[in-house]
């Protein structure tokens, strides 16, 4: 039986920035807020000298522990799926901050075309022009009254950006300086002007001067250090929950964290969220927080395995297409990132220096700006170069055909070790009815309940858009000059790899209770005290990467869910009829 705790205002499951924005906003405006998060408390004084690549990169340090809790994975509805073990295949991150301190700091805002996507396909090429088969439809709000979220999002975070020449307005600019250009991302650009595109710096998280935030944050200068992606920064110089709104919420003393809080349940009456039941990992103690309001602010595939688990919103039924519990699954992963390697002879560069957002891109190709008219897909996607830092451990490319060991071998790899350059292609991911989330029958977690599983199968719009992709990211390689060029291959079905991180939907956004489990508040229609925060509530997966889009949507449900409490209740947005 749990111990039932006092009662608060608002309970908060997950601390990335979903969870921690909410958290921070909660508190500042004066409710008790407790959050709480399965694995341990961290700062960065945690990550000081943390630049042990078998640590972080092959042993998956601060990744979520899959002996605990994963995820099965099949193709098919009629495949027995089967659980997805190994931390190569899926990563989610743990500890304080989640997914949000591994993070590489790519900043990207989704163009106006994504948040009315439906309407813009119909209006430029036809009803018929969606395929059969897509649950495709708009999130139910534009992006002129979701901006100033993003804004308010990057202010907190600090990013630090060049604006895109071809890039939807904004309202004030990025405010810190764009990262430095390198000479492999200065040829990028060179190359991809003379193919008539328009190239520029990607806004990054890895913070360019020592900045202080909204908030009094003190967010410190990158050292381009290299140690970014799958690590907690060694600086404090990515923009994470732990070095911003997470240190904000505390601040107020209206803020109470709980780790090692494994939650299980969101206890309900039928028609409004009454708390969450939580496990305490230390101790076994299980607990019931009860509070006004419910907060789901964890990563994708928890925020819909615990309303499933807890009896919340009618599950998604592929065969009637009804329900929307695990509705809309999208995500950039496996079939996403492929482009051309290119070795250079005579060029060569400082590839050990570097930052996860350190690149160059354009969006001369994305949904916004390229003609679907005649292609084989729809939608678009992004073109972009990285300057990560090639730790020793992970980065070994030699050209394609080279044994896998031996003298050639040896010789390619010394020789190519800082003359191969790769340039990747992000699609734009379309849901489908077959793709979806529901409870596994067999396979449980450790405390005996059902674990999450993943119905996801490729289509021809996933795979004639990797094509198209490879194909634009090969011609920018040719004119970059490269000497040798290998081009990824474009599987043809999926092979339960759920890299990247970049998963999406299971509780989407609407205005039809018919077909989104939350309104544009993440409130849900069937419980109105009890908001669901995150990627979970992307109808599709744009052609960007969706950290500032999950932030900005963080503020926006924060308004909401302070507006709800101040109001005493109801629906923010009644459903349209």
């Amino acid at each position: 039986m749990p111990k039932k705790l006092e009662k608060v205002d608002v309970v908060v499951v997950g601390t990335g920035w979903s969870g921690g924005v909410v958290s921070a906003e909660l508190a500042k405006a004066g409710y008790k807020v407790v959050a709480l998060e399965r694995g341990e408390e961290k700062s960065t004084n945690d990550y000081i000298g943390a630049k042990d690549e078998l640590r972080y990169m092959s042993r998956k340090y601060i990744m979520q522990d899959l002996s605990i809790e994963t995820i099965t994975s099949r193709t098919s509805m009629d495949e027995t799926a089967l659980p997805v073990r190994t931390q190569d295949e899926m990563m989610v991150g743990n500890h304080l901050g989640g997914s949000s301190v591994h993070w590489a700091g790519a900043t990207y805002r989704y163009n106006p075309f994504e948040f009315e996507i439906r309407s813009e396909i119909e209006k430029r090429y036809g009803k018929d022009r969606i395929p059969e088969g897509s649950l495709l439809r708009d999130w139910g709000i534009s992006y002129d009254e979701f901006e100033k979220y993003y804004d308010r999002w990057e202010k907190t975070a600090g990013i630090s950006g060049e604006e895109d020449p071809l890039g939807a307005k904004r309202s004030s600019p990025y405010p810190n300086p764009p990262t430095v250009e390198t000479p492999n991302l200065r040829l990028f650009k060179e190359a991809a002007k003379e193919l008539g595109y328009h190239p520029f710096q990607i806004s990054s998280a890895n913070v360019t001067q020592t900045y202080e935030n909204p908030d009094g944050e003190v967010i410190n200068q990158c050292q381009y250090c290299s140690y970014c992606t799958h690590y907690g920064c060694d600086f404090g110089a990515k923009s994470d929950p732990i070095v911003t709104v997470i240190p904000t919420a505390q601040k107020t003393g209206n803020f109470e964290l709980r780790t090692h809080a494994y939650a299980r349940r969101v206890t309900y009456d039928g028609k409004k969220a009454t708390g969450v039941i939580y496990v305490d990992m230390i101790t076994g103690q299980e607990y019931e927080q009860p509070a006004d309001v419910v907060v789901l602010g964890a990563f994708t595939l928890a925020n819909t395995r615990l309303l499933l688990m807890s009896g919340i919103g009618e599950p998604y039924n592929p065969k009637t297409k009804k329900g929307v519990i695990g509705r809309n699954f999208t995500g950039q992963f496996n079939i996403t990132f492929l482009g051309a390697r290119g070795f250079f002879n005579d060029k060569k560069f400082n590839l050990h220096m570097g930052g996860g957002a350190l690149g160059a891109t354009f969006s001369d190709l994305t949904g916004e700006h390229i003609d679907n008219s005649e292609t084989d897909f729809l939608h678009g996607g992004g073109v972009e170069i990285r300057q990560y830092g090639d730790a020793p451990i992970n980065n070994n490319p030699v050209p394609k055909g080279t044994p896998s060991w031996g003298k050639e071998w040896k010789e390619k790899s010394l020789f190519y070790a800082n003359r191969s350059l790769n340039v990747w292609f992000t699609p734009g991911v379309l849901p489908w009815w077959h793709n979806y989330l529901d409870l596994d029958p067999t396979y449980k977690d450790a405390f005996g309940d059902p674990l999450l599983r993943v119905t996801n199968k490729y289509t021809d719009q996933d795979r004639n858009i990797a094509k198209f992709g490879i194909e634009k990211c090969k011609e920018v390689m040719e004119k970059m000059g490269a000497d040798i060029i290998d081009v990824d291959e474009v599987p043809e079905e999926f092979d339960h790899v759920y890299n990247g991180a970049h998963y999406a939907g299971g509780v989407t956004m609407g205005t039809d209770p018919e077909t989104s489990a939350v309104n544009t508040y993440l409130q849900m229609w069937d419980a109105e005290n009890l908001f669901v925060v995150g990627a979970s509530a992307m109808p599709h997966f744009g052609d960007r990467h969706p950290t500032a889009t999950v932030g900005a949507l963080a503020y926006r449900a924060a308004e909401g869910i302070e507006k709800y409490l101040k109001e005493g209740g109801g629906l923010l947005l009644k459903p349209e009829k």
